[in-house]
């Protein structure tokens, strides 16, 4: 399986309909469009899993660029997305816990 990665997607686009619009150019596997979870709408972009590379292939060719419900989609192939996880910094040596204080660390004086 080939995933793709699908931008500028309409907002009123569900799941069924970018699997519909891909079902042209092979046999679409998975479709999903990425929704906000407060919210549930749409965030504007989705990905679509084709069944071999060259469906994928044949995809990108003829859908990049091509506008669907009035705008023009961005299709590429997904990249793997990245371990660790966007969000979060880790604390500093110099953060302090609940009580307050500024903790341990290289802050001392000698």
């Amino acid at each position: 399986m080939s995933k793709l990665y699908v931008g500028n997607i309409p907002y009123s686009v569900d799941d069924q309909a970018l699997q519909d619009h891909f079902a042209a150019c092979g046999t679409v596997t998975s479709a999903r469009v990425i929704t906000d979870k407060g919210s549930g709408r749409s965030k504007g972009f989705g990905f679509v899993e084709m069944s071999s590379a060259d469906e994928a292939n044949a995809a990108i060719e003829q859908l990049n660029g091509k506008e669907l419900q009035g705008r023009a989609i961005r299709v590429s192939e997904a990249k793997p997305q990245e371990s660790g996880g966007g969000r979060g910094g880790g604390g500093g040596f110099k953060r302090g816990g609940p009580g307050g204080g500024r903790g341990g660390g290289f802050n001392k004086r000698y």
